[in-house]
């Protein structure tokens, strides 16, 4: 997971609708991003970054008759974490104390039962 890069924003959005329906095609993909804040995308463009997502190893194709069907590759939850592990290790490289600091801080504004929950997760429970 660690060696899969970060998703540029359409590929984010791209992957979002593929986890969210567990298989997909490029046009159930295009019918979702229909109603996308930053314009619908055409099926071509949705088509050659499904393409791209299957060769860098987040897709699966297979085919079904005259339709291409995708699944993820890569687990959603294990794709975040192994992501926010990069991302805080780069933080913290970068700023150190002030980014564990700002955690700390942030950290303490949560509710107890919030703070219990993430304390559970971060021991693998």
């Amino acid at each position: 997971m660690a060696g899969h890069p970060p998703l540029h924003e359409l590929e984010t959005k791209i992957m979002a609708a593929v986890w969210e329906q567990g298989e997909a095609t490029v046009r159930s993909v295009t019918d979702a991003l229909a109603d996308d804040p930053d314009g619908p995308r055409s099926y071509t463009t949705i088509l050659t970054v499904m393409v791209r997502l299957d060769r860098k190893g987040f897709l699966d194709r297979r085919r079904e008759g005259k339709k291409d069907v995708y699944a993820a590759a890569v687990d959603r939850e294990a794709y975040m974490r192994a992501r926010s592990e990069v991302e805080v290790d780069a933080l913290v490289d970068a700023y150190g104390d002030l980014a564990l600091t700002e955690f700390a801080r942030r950290f303490d504004q949560l509710t107890p039962a919030h703070q219990r929950a993430l304390r559970r997760r971060a021991r693998g429970g």
